[in-house]
């Protein structure tokens, strides 16, 4: 085993700041930072690690390093990476903190140095671009892009580009000085062309701007797309021809904003709205579709059939419910808790018509599939079970059959949290079921961290693999898989 030492010492805080009364769940428990960076190998496995896994998985998440003042929210984390990485049923894990522009200012000073989201930001050195002052912690997603893995931020922030073997911070990407603004959350990889599409939005912004970054790491295209006003969508879809951006009723408090803060609300009153556009296409060609109003944090797929586009999603009736919880920080507890089900829609580029149905009524949230497949059809999805708890918790994974609409799941057990799933194919896989789910436990009676690796075809069976860690893994956000075949 060995250790890498941060640029200064950490200090972290289980409580909200240093003057605070009560205690901050996304602090404590699952949720407790780390305070150390390992390199791991000869780790304790039971059972056995299936040879045919190779690559390396890896996953994003909020690790706060320095106390702050004022109220936490789980968005103000430093980012951290988790890595497995697997060779020929050899396993090493890893964990870094994204080394971005504000972690080396408060490396510098040796103490935080940004108020998180909850409070504001008069007094923050800088923020993301657009003029937030809030600390871009690129702590919640990780895109395998042209070698590299790219670490988002939730809002719209700058891509950290990081080695996905040494987890080594290669700095803010600019795709080869072409970017233009800053990035979403969850850009989308086609693997088939070798494109990263993606979008940008702000407070202040009636438009989003949408772009393809080509193969080669340079934008190919950039668009813009007109909106009614400031919007905060968090994801896209695409196809193999065409892409979809969303105007969904959660919008920015315009009063808050003049007075230097940022807050959302859910305004009921709007309808969900659905660009559909070549992905090639300009603003002018874009073909709006209208639904219901609701949220959407994550889609599933996209997927064209005859002149229909299909979109299969995590659908949130309503994010911004009333919370059920007597604490100080009852409305973050609320908007932290998701209540989404599987839930597919059907945009008809003939008659403009939209059409929309639930698939399932279970609480799952954070689903993968097959990467290789991204944006034509698929028949499996990997679906995060969300936990009946106060706190944003995974209980367990769910498999959908999108052919015969059967679903099979796992639960990791009392007292233990899971991740996000990414389906691994396994050496020569032919099939979206054809490998292994791979994924993080968080076992808070024993206060340690394991890996484990389930058959896709097969999740009722349980692990076949169970990696031991001698530290936890705090519970976080996205994860993604990477093949060897692409680390080569």
């Amino acid at each position: 085993m060995s250790t890498h030492t941060p640029d200064q010492p950490i200090a972290v805080a289980r409580a909200v700041g240093a003057d605070s009364s009560f205690d901050n769940p996304y602090l404590l428990g699952v949720y407790a930072p780390v305070q150390t960076e390992l390199s791991l190998e000869d780790l304790e496995v039971i059972g056995e690690v299936p040879r045919d896994l190779n690559g390396v998985y890896l996953r994003n998440g909020p690790n706060r390093r320095f106390d702050s003042p004022g109220r936490y929210h789980m968005f103000d984390g430093d980012g951290m990476i988790h890595a497995v990485h697997f060779d020929g049923g050899k396993v090493r894990y890893r964990n870094r903190w994204v080394r971005t522009k504000a972690f080396h200012e408060e490396s510098a000073a040796g103490k935080s140095l940004w108020t998180g989201l909850m409070e504001n930001p008069e007094g923050n050195p800088f923020g993301n671009g657009h003029g937030l002052g809030i600390k871009d912690s690129a702590n919640t997603d990780v895109i395998f892009h042209r070698g590299q893995v790219l670490a988002t931020w939730y809002l719209c922030g700058d891509p950290y580009a990081v080695d996905p073997l040494s987890l080594e911070t290669l700095g803010a990407q600019d795709f080869l000085g072409t970017f233009a603004g800053d990035m979403m959350a969850h850009p989308k990889a086609d693997e088939r062309t070798g494109e990263l599409l993606w979008f940008d939005y702000g407070p202040d912004m009636n438009y989003m701007r949408y772009g393809i970054i080509g193969p080669d790491g340079t934008q190919t295209h950039l668009a813009q797309v007109d909106l009614p006003g400031p919007r905060l969508p968090h994801d896209m879809a695409i196809t193999e021809n065409y892409t979809v951006l969303m105007d969904l009723p959660l919008v920015q408090d315009q009063e808050a904003r003049r007075n230097g803060k940022y807050r959302i609300f859910y305004d009921k009153s709007l309808v969900s709205r659905f660009a559909v556009l070549p992905r090639y296409g300009s603003g002018a060609e874009v073909r709006w579709f209208e639904a219901k109003p609701c949220y959407i944090y994550h889609v599933v797929n996209s997927w064209e059939e005859g002149t229909k586009i299909i979109m299969e999603v995590c659908r949130v009736k309503n994010p911004q419910h009333q919370s059920t919880f007597e604490h100080p920080l009852a409305n973050m507890l609320a908007y932290m808790r998701l209540d989404a089900q599987l839930y597919r829609y059907e945009f008809d580029l003939v008659t403009g018509q939209t059409s929309e149905r639930p698939i399932d009524d279970q609480n799952i949230e954070f689903p993968s599939m097959d990467q290789r497949i991204v944006g034509v059809p698929h028949r499996y999805s990997y679906n995060m079970s969300l936990a009946n708890e106060p706190t944003l918790l995974f209980d367990g994974i769910v498999r959908y059959d999108s052919k015969t609409g059967e679903k099979e799941s796992y639960q990791f057990g009392a007292g233990r949290w899971g991740s996000e799933s990414p389906f691994a194919p396994r050496d020569g896989s032919t099939s979206d079921s054809d490998g292994y789910l791979v994924t993080f436990v968080n076992d808070e009676i024993e206060g340690r961290g394991e890996i484990l690796v389930l058959a896709a075809d097969d999740l009722a069976a349980g692990p076949v693999a169970r990696i031991k860690l001698p530290q936890s893994v705090p519970a976080g956000f996205h994860a993604t898989w990477i093949r060897a075949d692409q680390l080569a």
